[in-house]
């Protein structure tokens, strides 16, 4: 788990760019077969694909990576409406980003997957959820969601871990050695949002006493008796 740091003085929050490209993207076993999807289109074994994976785990990033290729327009699922249906579809391709069972429209989804049929279009959802499971009240919807082919992105391994937390720390302009990534990478959750998360505390761990980031400073941060 990230410890929670309460802190004594406020350090200024910046925005920090995170480069959704593909050249950005960092390829592991956790998320191969989600880019292969993604580099094979057009050629996808259904018009309509759902990618599911845990927070974090590079789902925005691919939807991001095939909306450039395609042309494709992003929705956030829970804004979804019938009347907005059409325009979305507009250009015959469409991301339905974080799809999440308990936030969206029924009928909106419905007319979506309908008029995307109708109109042989491509969609592309994310969520963190299997849409098999969705509780629906339509039963054509219900039926319409079991029968999305899913890829899921699973939690990522030693090497690729490793390799995210290079990356958010890159992402913040933070300069970190080999000893710190190896320290981070064997204390915290093995997960992309806790990855994320805790080098971001550590970032501004490191802004509100103005210390470089270190090992030392990670196992405060951590509050590591060991260290």
């Amino acid at each position: 788990m990230v410890a929670r740091v309460r802190p004594r003085q406020l350090a200024l929050a910046l925005p920090h760019a995170e480069s959704l490209t593909r050249d950005n993207f960092l390829e592991g076993s956790a998320n191969a077969q989600a880019l292969a999807l993604i580099d094979a289109w057009p050629d996808w074994p259904n018009r309509v694909m759902m990618l599911v994976g845990p927070e974090g785990s590079g789902k925005s990033h691919l939807a991001s990576i095939w909306a450039a290729e395609a042309g494709a327009r992003s929705v956030a699922a829970h804004t979804l409406t019938a009347a907005n249906v059409p325009g979305e579809l507009a250009t015959g391709a469409l991301v339905v980003d974080d799809l999440d069972p308990a936030a969206f429209d029924e009928r909106a989804l419905f007319h979506l997957l309908n008029l995307a049929r109708e109109d042989e279009a491509y969609v592309l959802m994310t969520g963190r959820a299997l849409p098999s499971v969705f509780a629906v009240e339509l039963q054509d919807l219900r039926s319409r969601l079991r029968a999305v082919p899913v890829v899921v992105l699973t939690p990522p391994d030693d090497q690729l871990f490793r390799a995210l937390i290079v990356k958010f720390c890159a992402d913040r302009q933070m300069t970190v050695d080999e000893g710190l990534v190896s320290y981070l990478s064997s204390r915290i959750e093995r997960s992309f949002a806790a990855a994320r998360r805790t080098v971001e505390l550590l970032d501004e761990e490191a802004l509100r006493l103005r210390r470089p980031v270190t090992r030392a400073l990670a196992a405060e941060l951590l509050k590591d008796p060991a260290a």
